[in-house]
């Protein structure tokens, strides 16, 4: 038989690549990241899944791995838009109450836009940074939060390394405000780049935290520089050097 009949398993394969032609007036950076949107997989299993972003499958490996969200846990998602990490904490806290017999949790999500309804979750506009957030937070949950989660990330200079300063500063005053909220043993989740900036941020969290881990999920894209910091089994708001 010739060896041609089989010849399709390879370069057959690779022709499945969706390949997105330069239009008039659409930048070459776009027209690259309308292709890796379309031929990402976890984009793919999103739209199939029903989930409101590719960035739900990070939470859901973060979790897989550190088990911090628990059926009647109280969860608070700080930059929640457009929704895809309420949706993993509302199924896995259980706060539609669908498995039987387990603690029904709650899950807010506060944003500086409205964010569509999501059943299970109660959503506010809200500046996380402003003076009484975190009581109005509290005021909300009715008590404190087991977990605070952040997957924001703070606009992109197009420079790396301030990009870098920025999310850190941003997953600082996340942190600051997770120690506010935050009921003992609680979580706190959030989104950084690696960079060399964030070891005042570890630093605090150990301080604050049984256990700090730095993670890189593996539906975080190869090409980027983000990582994940999880903080387990808060101590209470703790003071102290921030080197």
């Amino acid at each position: 038989m010739s060896g041609k009949k089989g010849g399709s398993s390879g370069r057959g394969a690779r022709d499945l690549r969706v390949r997105v032609k330069t239009a008039r007036g659409r930048k070459l950076s776009s027209t690259r990241w309308l292709e890796r949107q379309l031929n990402d997989p976890y984009v793919r299993r999103a739209r199939a899944e029903g989930y409101r972003g590719r960035a739900a499958f990070k939470l859901i490996e973060l979790d897989d791995k550190f088990r911090f969200l628990r059926p009647g846990a109280r969860v608070v998602d700080l930059g929640c838009a457009p929704g895809g990490w309420l949706q993993v904490a509302v199924a896995r806290v259980n706060a539609l109450g669908a498995q039987t017999g387990k603690p029904v949790g709650r899950v807010l999500g506060i944003d500086l836009q409205e964010v569509e309804p999501l059943a299970g979750a109660e959503t506010h506009v809200l500046d996380f940074m402003d003076e009484g957030a975190d009581a109005q937070v509290r005021d909300w949950l009715d008590g404190p939060a087991d977990v605070v989660l952040s997957d924001m990330a703070a606009a992109s200079s197009g420079h790396r390394q301030t990009d870098h300063l920025r999310i850190v500063a941003l997953c600082e005053a996340a942190a600051e405000f997770a120690f506010d909220v935050l009921e003992p043993d609680g979580a706190f989740v959030a989104k950084v780049l690696a960079g060399g900036a964030e070891s005042a941020l570890q630093a605090r969290l150990k301080l604050n935290f049984e256990k700090v881990a730095n993670v890189k999920p593996p539906a975080s894209r190869a090409d980027s520089a983000e990582k994940y910091v999880v903080a387990l089994g808060f101590r209470g708001r703790r003071d102290g050097p921030e080197a």
